[in-house]
């Protein structure tokens, strides 16, 4: 049995996907009108609507019920809830469970990767990490992603690739969790970024940059943390960066494209229940940023944008009048 914990939109496709792929799957929802909505019509109207789900995906709003008996569960929760569901996850769980953080994002108050948090909440527990550029309704429609699950022993990443593997989801395995976990959450912020260059209108040109300088900033950071570079240049770091700051389906860019046109943060995200990790991620990558010695100058321009009300148009100025250097 495989558990998927969270009924947003990127649990549900997870859920969706593995009852597709015909392994015995079972969700927990926390809302009871979400569950009820997926039990008795076979969709989430709120995360995935129009999206028809598996009939043999089975629901619940009971977490001890969710993780009974399970050999793996994967966690598709928003970053600010992860360091809770993990505390709760702790008399529930046997020792050789795998346990997946499918969630991609940094604890704001302690800076610490989910993986890490769990470690904290859990020790001793088998622990990895499965990232990637992939859309949720796009994996929920099947169409063609790839994916990489990494754990810190190579074994532990290549039972989830092979759990997780189907026609329309490839998956590669990794050791390299902190490269893994920080490309899927950095590239939110530049995200956040390249929403603003296009609400600006400021062009091709500019968003071009703007993902190389932001793979550079991201690479840093990772590195000084203890990632290999090459990680950052495959899926989990360019591949996640491209698509979440070019595709129509990335909420960080959406939130990127209101704050130019003059809503505040917090507006943007008040329209509907949508998370976007990048916001706070922010200030997580800054406050790494700083710990670690490294440069990051696109992440702090857009912490100043979204947390000190600094206009976008005079961060991208300022982007571009910083002294000169070499690449």
């Amino acid at each position: 049995m495989i558990t998927v914990l969270g009924g947003g939109a990127w649990g549900t496709a997870l859920g969706a996907h593995l009852a597709r792929s015909g392994r015995p799957v079972r969700t927990w929802v926390l809302e009871p009108e979400i569950a009820e909505a997926v039990r008795e019509r076979r969709e989430n109207p709120v995360h995935l609507p129009g999206v028809t789900l598996p009939s043999d995906l089975g629901v619940t709003t009971r977490l001890d019920e969710a993780v009974s008996g399970s050999e793996m569960i994967l966690v598709a929760v928003p970053s600010e809830f992860c360091r809770a569901i993990y505390r709760q996850l702790r008399p529930l769980v046997a020792p050789e469970t795998v346990l997946v953080s499918a969630t991609k994002g940094i604890e704001i108050d302690t800076l610490l990767r989910m993986t890490e948090v769990a470690e904290q909440e859990l020790p001793g527990a088998r622990l990895a990490v499965v990232s990637g550029p992939s859309f949720a309704l796009e994996v929920a429609r099947e169409q063609p992603t790839a994916v990489v699950a990494a754990a810190r022993h190579l074994p532990i990443a290549e039972r989830i690739q092979q759990a997780l593997a189907s026609h329309s989801l490839r998956v590669y395995a990794s050791d390299d969790v902190v490269g893994v976990e920080l490309g899927g959450a950095l590239k939110n912020v530049i995200a956040i970024a390249a929403g603003i260059v296009d609400g600006l209108g400021l062009g091709h040109n500019a968003a071009a940059a703007l993902i190389t300088r932001g793979l550079a900033e991201i690479t840093r950071l990772a590195v000084a943390c203890g990632a290999r570079p090459e990680t950052l240049a495959g899926l989990a770091g360019l591949g996640d960066l491209v698509l979440t700051c070019t595709g129509a389906l990335s909420r960080n860019r959406r939130v990127g494209q209101a704050v130019a046109s003059g809503e505040a943060p917090r507006e943007a995200l008040a329209g509907g229940r949508l998370v976007a990790e990048g916001v706070r991620t922010t200030l997580a990558a800054c406050a790494l940023a700083k710990r670690a010695g490294v440069e990051m100058p696109i992440a702090e321009q857009m912490r100043t944008v979204l947390h000190a009300g600094k206009s976008p148009r005079v961060a991208a100025e300022e982007l571009m009048l910083r002294s000169l250097k070499r690449e």
